[in-house]
């Protein structure tokens, strides 16, 4: 099976384009979502991740404070990259899993940290999204609510790594997302 892994920053559209990969019959695995999944269920990571974060990092009903998490990591990059230490070896040991059960010749992975994440290592492919960073910021504002300096400073905490091989999607709303995706899938 192949396993090709969308990437791109917050508000490129990458979540779009998985969303059509997935409506298109295509497995995904959204990264974002599963870790949050992980980080309630996982055991192992509620009792690591209160240990870095304190007790703040649950709510009283047991879930994953993510108002206080995200407040926490966005403003300190040692405390972010000792989460994401945490996080993104469990993520990884999950998409495994979850490739192992699937049934098709391609399946996709969305994910916003890349590099980060060390996804790249697992990939036969790799899409990246992209948009102009004026445009990613309103969007991101639109739909979150936060500020542009809260969203400023979620763009700042990604790191952009160049992937030589990656394929690059444009979402501009100038050039058509779906079809490039759609000439991307002949190729693949």
């Amino acid at each position: 099976m192949k396993l090709v892994v969308i990437s791109g920053g917050i508000g490129s559209g990458k979540s779009v384009l998985s969303h059509i990969v997935n409506v298109m019959g295509y497995p995904t695995y959204d990264c974002d979502r599963e870790a949050k999944r992980l980080m309630n269920e996982s055991q192992n990571l509620r009792e690591a991740l209160t240990k870095l974060l304190g007790g703040d990092a649950y709510n009283s009903n047991g879930h994953l404070n993510r108002a206080y998490v995200s407040q926490c990591i966005f403003r300190d990059e040692a405390l972010r990259n000792a989460m994401n230490a945490l996080v993104h070896p469990a993520v990884k040991d999950d998409i495994a899993k979850w490739a192992k059960a699937q049934e098709t010749t391609v399946a996709f992975v969305e994910t916003a940290l890349l590099a980060e994440s060390g996804l790249s290592s697992m990939a036969n492919e790799i899409w990246i999204v992209d948009a102009p960073v004026e445009l990613r910021i309103e969007r991101v504002m639109k739909r979150s609510g936060l500020t542009s300096d809260q969203v400023k400073a979620r763009i700042a905490s990604q790191t952009t790594i160049d992937f030589p091989c990656a394929r690059h999607f444009m979402n501009d709303g100038k050039v058509s997302l779906l079809r490039q995706l759609v000439e991307a899938l002949r190729e693949l």
